[in-house]
Order: C-alpha cells, then structure tokens, then sequence
C-alpha cells in the first residue's frame, strides 16, 4: 500500500467516526453529584446559623413585646394611680 492510499483510508475511517466530542450535551453523572454535594455541604452550614438567628428574632421579639407591655402599666398607673 502506497502512503497516499494509507491516509485516504485514515480519512475515510475518520468521517465514518462519530463526532462525540463535539456533541456533547448537558453534565455528566458525576458532575451532577458533586454539584448537590457541594449544595448540601452549604445548606449544612447555613441552617445552623439560619436557625440561631431565628431564634434570636424571637427573643428580641418577645423582649419588646414585655417593655411595650411594662410602658403600658406604667402609663396606666400614672393616669389612675391604681393597677386595673
């Protein structure tokens, strides 16, 4: 076999060849896997703070509801002289 037909036979096998590089579409398994991982692994630092800030909101919260409640008595007391 001659060189030239050599490379013609090499063209040849290479168009009959599918093109997977170049077609390649969306994410692989293991790419979608290590985006969730990640995800997880930010969501399981975050609730913890999420939750402690929660918490705090509703002790201040509860903390001005008892100083509105207190400033209320204290008018009370100073308009009628007396608790109701």
């Amino acid at each position: 076999m001659t060189r030239h037909t050599l490379l013609e036979m090499h063209m040849e096998r290479k168009e009959l060849l599918p093109q997977t590089r170049n077609r390649r579409r969306g994410f692989s398994l293991v790419e979608l896997l290590i985006v969730i991982a990640i995800i997880l692994i930010i969501l399981g630092v975050a609730l913890p703070r999420l939750n402690q800030a929660r918490i705090t909101a509703n002790e201040m919260s509860a903390i001005r509801s008892v100083t509105v409640i207190h400033t209320a008595e204290q008018q009370y007391m100073s308009q009628y002289g007396k608790f109701a």
